[in-house]
């Protein structure tokens, strides 16, 4: 079962289990469920208000899904990417780190999620 860090500035860490081979599973609602107060609105990838910072592969190496169409857009809108960056992760299939909490779905891997700052 892959391990969850939800990293804040005033929070603090705290690390929790993802369910392995649930890939379906918005990390958004992982975080809910363990009531880690991340801030969110649409819970639709519209708003860009579950805006996080991801480090993947902290033990086993990145196996992220790809970006949501819905990411793609808030995440060029929020100026986190470029058009060249999203064209590369296309090919590369390697994600980048700012992802929408509701969008972005639990892997098998470690992962260290920053939230509370933009």
């Amino acid at each position: 079962m892959p391990n969850v860090t939800f990293r804040h500035p005033e929070h603090g860490d705290r690390t929790v289990q993802a369910v392995a081979g649930s890939h379906t599973e918005p990390v958004l609602k992982l975080a809910r469920r363990h009531n880690i107060p991340i801030s969110f609105d649409c819970q639709d990838g519209q708003c860009g208000s579950c805006l996080v910072y991801v480090r993947y592969g902290v033990t086993k190496g990145t196996m992220a899904g790809p970006l949501t169409d819905r990411e793609e857009r808030v995440l060029l809108e929020l100026g986190k990417v470029t058009q060249a960056e999203i064209d590369r992760m296309r090919v590369d299939d390697f994600p980048t780190n700012w992802r929408l909490m509701c969008q972005m779905v639990v892997r098998d891997e470690d992962l260290v999620i920053e939230y509370g700052h933009r």
